[in-house]
């Protein structure tokens, strides 16, 4: 029976003896997977920019390793050169550092479609660039410039004319001094004008001696003027001139080192994205002198609002200003006068008014 119990254990030994061996075998044993190093692939791009149009040439190229999963089929690897240079040109504008792909480049033998300026893509579909001209009120203080969102304002001057003539009122006036019919002559008429003529009037009767008058007016037609917001939330494309050309712009001539440069020239210019028709409406009042100016506001601020046209008659009543009384006195000095400060009549800028100066 002891015997037995001895014969078992030492089974028991040594089937663990094996599981062990078995183990550290395939664990020592078994070679350690092998890990894959990543294949870089050299692509080409632009060593310089190169011009719309432009020949690519190898010169105007270099390379850049990249993982091959990030490679497509459309880039141009190392062993592609001779099908990138072989008679190629660019579509585009290609900038510095740009991967080249088969849609960039065309054969020269084909035309190239020439896309206009680089600003021209800021342009939304639909919308058209239209320049103004601009002075620094009408652009609160050069505050607007590149990018901006403004209101655009617009005042103009209304004045009578005479729907045949198409001229100013009142029209000028001349005397019928003779006419009739001269045998085997054509009809006489004889008109006495003086030397501008005399403007029309109308006859006016005296209430208090009942005697008529002809009143001439005293100065030309006043224009009456009113102000309205024309456009709202217009995205400024550029504030002055847009880059020349390289090849239009002319080097200037050496300065004389002595003398200072000149103090650069203000923009009296502004070119606004607007829709076609609003591009129609600004050049009527650009070339009918109409008076623009614009108002800055948030680029975040999407509203619209309705506005009424600034005339004399909505000053008066909105802001409830009355028309002054004919009194029997008045203020001295008559009209409007600017104040005149201590530091501007210590330098001579201007000279302030006395009361008791007589006014004109």
């Amino acid at each position: 029976m002891r015997r037995g119990r001895t014969l078992i254990l030492v089974f028991l030994i040594i089937i663990i003896a094996l599981v062990v061996g078995f183990v550290a075998f395939r664990q020592f044993a078994t070679p350690a997977p092998t890990v894959q190093q990543p294949v870089n692939i050299e692509i080409y791009i632009a060593a310089q920019p190169i011009p719309q149009g432009g020949k690519i040439t190898e010169d105007l190229l270099t390379t850049i390793t990249v993982p091959q999963d990030k490679v497509i089929a459309v880039m141009f690897t190392r062993d592609e050169l001779s099908a990138l240079t072989n008679n190629k040109v660019a579509k585009y504008p290609l900038d510095q550092g740009v991967p080249i792909t088969e849609a960039m480049v065309n054969d020269a033998s084909a035309a190239v479609s020439i896309a206009g300026p680089q600003w021209a893509s800021l342009i939304p579909p639909g919308m058209t660039a239209m320049s103004l001209p601009v002075s620094r009120l009408a652009v609160a203080g050069y505050a607007i410039q590149k990018g901006a969102h403004v209101n655009l304002n617009a005042c103009f001057n209304f004045v009578d004319v005479d729907p045949t003539f198409q001229t100013v009122l009142p029209n000028l006036t001349a005397a019928l001094t003779g006419s009739g019919f001269v045998p085997d002559t054509l009809p006489v008429v004889t008109l006495g004008v003086g030397a501008a003529g005399s403007p029309q009037g109308r006859l006016e009767l005296d209430p208090s001696l009942q005697q008529p008058y002809y009143l001439i007016p005293s100065e030309a037609q006043r224009p009456r003027m009113v102000c309205q917001m024309l456009l709202q939330d217009a995205v400024v494309l550029e504030l002055g001139n847009s880059p020349l050309p390289t090849a239009a712009v002319v080097a200037p001539a050496p300065t004389d080192p002595n003398v200072p440069a000149a103090a650069p020239v203000a923009p009296d210019i502004i070119t606004l994205i607007v829709s076609p028709q609003d591009s129609i409406t600004l050049s009527y009042l650009m070339y009918t002198n109409a008076q623009i100016s614009m108002a800055l506001r948030n680029p975040s601020d999407q509203a619209r609002q309705a506005t009424e046209a600034s005339t004399l008659q909505f000053l008066l009543s909105q802001y409830n200003i009355p028309v002054p009384a004919k009194l029997p006195y008045a203020m001295q000095p008559s009209g409007l006068t600017t104040p005149c400060l201590q530091n501007d009549i210590a330098s001579g800028i201007c000279t302030p008014v006395s009361p008791s100066s007589p006014q004109p």
